[in-house]
């Protein structure tokens, strides 16, 4: 696989309101196990929608994985021009911040938000351009825009090599238990 396309939840449909919430590195973990192994098979770009929520937390796991693989490649291609407009300016200075480490920044519409045709021929191309997806989405805790992207990947499947790598709720969960667990065993060696 050389380019796999990595999106999944808005952070507000997993209710994360702010960047200091204690669930992202748990996502961000999760991610990270489920990317590296593929980045030592070779995987080359990581391409993604650059939404807020797990498309741009799934960035900052790439562009820490790119100081221990310097080949890796970060893509965020957008559905329309400045999606980072309409959002509060601590958000708007994160996504900023983002876009700096990319090797690739594109927008499907030269134009703001026209309509959802926009999404549709964003996540087209997405899907055109990568081998396979990662995808951090639990429908049995609910549905969420990550449904479309997940539809269309699998109708992509049948006609071709496409694979769907999920990252679920209980697999960020079971992150969360092992850190806690470590945690707790360092804890328990201190005198004090």
């Amino acid at each position: 696989m050389q380019n796999l396309l990595i999106t999944g939840y808005r952070a507000h449909e997993l209710q994360i309101f702010g960047q200091k919430h204690e669930g992202i590195p748990f996502i961000k973990k999760a991610i990270a196990s489920r990317l590296t192994p593929l980045v030592e098979d070779g995987l080359e770009w990581v391409l993604t929608p650059g939404q807020y929520g797990v498309d741009l937390w799934a960035c900052e796991v790439v562009l820490e994985l790119k100081q221990n693989y310097p080949h890796l490649k970060l893509s965020i291609i957008t559905a329309f021009q400045n999606p980072e407009e309409q959002w509060k300016e601590d958000k708007q200075e994160y996504y900023r911040s983002i876009l700096s480490g990319v090797d690739y920044y594109g927008a499907i519409s030269k134009q703001p938000y026209i309509g959802p045709w926009q999404f549709t021929a964003r996540d087209d191309l997405l899907l055109r351009k990568s081998d396979g997806l990662l995808l951090v989405y639990d429908e049995d805790a609910g549905e969420g825009s990550p449904r479309f992207v997940k539809e269309k990947a699998i109708k992509k499947q049948q006609n071709e090599h496409y694979p769907i790598i999920t990252v679920t709720s209980e697999d960020i969960q079971s992150v969360a238990e092992e850190e806690r667990m470590n945690d707790y065993s360092y804890d328990e060696g201190l005198p004090y």
